[in-house]
């Protein structure tokens, strides 16, 4: 089982379950635990190969990694603690794996939080996922990742961002971070689907307005996906949302999920 903390609330029956993205840890969350507990349970997961889930990478995780598989791991988090919804929290390519389990396990999703949410590979970030299977095995992964982060977060305000990824990312194996870059070639068909198909769980997308590569295509979702969807766009703010600006995100999400809980 992969590794996870729980944070809990006395008062509230409700849970938040935060996940992050391929080469964070749940440590990227250290902003948001003390006012998420003030109102609901916690419980932060580390994904597999990421944070304190390594020790268990040569006995559990040998298979080929899929997003079924990834969410399957949430799944079992969320099934042994006895969790019978939460609402779910994520950044990056965590969303991804949200969504996923959405799909496979809609009665266990109360709401999902998409931030930074990747619903569309843009042209540029297509041309980096094909630099980077060329070079994947040629060129030490870190070298890769960091070039990844400035081009997805470019900006002076996204720095913080940058270096706390690019930190988390040390910590991976060249292997296990060539297993989740592998999950890139079946990420577009898993896209157009979630695109095409709106499932009845409320969702708040919360991007960056410099989000470049990835907002354009989450407003066009949103249009579509016109009863559960909602948007909300953080001013001089770039991909990792809940990093950049902590008290906007917080104050968002928090008021949003009292809403559900109300609606």
């Amino acid at each position: 089982m992969i590794a996870h903390t729980i944070y809990r609330n006395e008062n509230s029956a409700e849970w938040v379950t935060f996940v992050h993205g391929a080469g964070g840890s749940s440590s990227i969350w250290f902003k948001q635990i003390r006012e998420f507990q003030k109102h609901f349970n916690v419980l932060l997961l580390d994904l597999r190969g990421h944070g304190d889930s390594k020790p268990n990478l040569k006995k559990g995780f040998n298979q080929k990694y899929t997003f079924q598989s990834i969410a399957q791991d949430v799944y079992e988090v969320i099934e042994h603690l006895k969790i019978e919804a939460s609402h779910f929290v994520g950044i990056s390519l965590g969303t991804i794996v949200i969504r996923q389990l959405a799909e496979m396990y809609p009665t266990r999703v109360k709401s999902m939080i998409m931030g930074g949410a990747i619903l569309k590979m843009n042209f540029r970030s297509q041309i980096l996922m094909r630099l980077g299977n060329v070079f994947k095995y040629v060129l030490p992964y870190l070298v890769l990742y960091r070039f990844f982060a400035f081009v997805i977060m470019p900006k002076k305000n996204h720095k913080q961002s940058r270096l706390l990824f690019i930190n988390e990312a040390k910590k991976l194996y060249q292997k296990e971070f060539i297993k989740w870059f592998k999950l890139t070639a079946e990420i577009n068909p898993v896209l157009r689907w979630f695109r095409q198909v709106e499932v009845n769980i409320p969702t708040l997308y919360i991007m960056g307005e410099e989000d470049y590569m990835f907002l354009p295509s989450v407003k066009k979702v949103v249009e579509n996906h016109v009863k559960t969807a909602q948007l909300y766009v953080v001013q001089n703010c770039g991909h990792v949302v809940n990093v950049e600006q902590p008290v906007i995100f917080n104050q968002t999400v928090i008021g949003y999920l009292k809403s559900q809980k109300l609606a």
